[in-house]
């Protein structure tokens, strides 16, 4: 726990210092996913990262649907082993492959689908899941989406397919931080009670902290010994946008804007600097 809780903090200085150096991106939905991003690649999933599969054939895959927290997922994966962590320096640039959002034609590893359009991403892993089930593959398939994105009516009937098809080798996980854009989700378009929905739509609901490491995991591997059981499953993961940088917390106003040099040094000297920056 010590080590995976080392990583979180290495990814969160990436995740500011790479929105720095371009004064451009999306720190605060990255900084609050980190513990589920250090979760998922460094301790639950099985997954290669090199050579990369593109096919993702029997490992675990997974997709990443609110595409603009782009930098959480390539510090997650360069950390992680599939490209140099060196390459993190490069993101935004020009001719980079680590684009605002990512794309599949700059051909990062690791990266299968191209996503930022919201909305799209549970349809994409649900169509993962059941090539797996065709290709008689026992691995599982990830998948994580915003809050605000559930405003797009694409993922409502993406839920009842998943649930009518029994597509239970998926566990979706909404990053439940009560932020968008243009505001608090409350105000922009109040979610209700997303248990009940998820519930009432078939599917299996877990809910856990995404800033506590040890709750992470441990939700993490009970959603894994609930697979197989004939129901899709989703984890409501409540997170603080902005975790780990005091001024960025709870504010949807990091959504999508960068740190100036003086935020930036505040930032890190509450970030121990544990693997070595890029």
């Amino acid at each position: 726990m010590p080590e995976l809780k080392d990583i979180a903090s290495q990814i969160r200085r990436d995740i500011v210092r790479m929105v720095h150096a371009v004064q451009s991106g999306h720190p605060g939905g990255s900084l609050g996913c980190t513990d589920y991003f250090t979760a998922l690649f460094f301790k639950v999933m099985q997954h290669h990262p090199q050579p990369f599969d593109m096919d993702g054939k029997d490992q675990d895959v997974f997709f990443l649907s609110n595409g603009h927290i782009s930098p959480v997922f390539y510090s997650a994966l360069a950390r992680s082993g599939y490209f140099p962590i060196e390459e993190l320096a490069t993101f935004r640039k020009i001719d980079s492959r680590l684009q605002g959002h990512p794309t599949t034609h700059e051909h990062l590893p690791g990266v299968r689908v191209a996503s930022g359009s919201l909305g799209q991403g549970l349809s994409v892993a649900l169509g993962a899941a059941l090539a797996k089930k065709l290709n008689k593959d026992t691995r599982l398939v990830y998948s994580l989406h915003g809050d605000g994105e559930l405003d797009e009516g694409q993922n409502w009937e993406a839920i009842m397919f998943a649930a009518h098809h029994k597509v239970d080798n998926l566990i979706a996980t909404v990053d439940y931080n009560g932020q968008q854009i243009d505001g608090p989700t409350s105000k922009v378009m109040d979610l209700g009670d997303l248990n009940a929905k998820f519930t009432a739509f078939g599917w299996k609901v877990l809910t856990m902290n995404g800033n506590d490491m040890d709750e992470v995991i441990a939700t993490l591997e009970k959603a894994q010994g609930l697979t197989g059981k004939g129901q899709p499953i989703v984890i409501l993961m409540k997170t603080e946008m902005g975790k780990g940088v005091d001024f960025m917390e709870g504010s949807h106003e990091w959504h999508g804007i960068a740190p100036n040099n003086e935020q930036l040094a505040k930032a890190l000297a509450q970030l121990p600097e544990t693997l070595g920056d890029y």
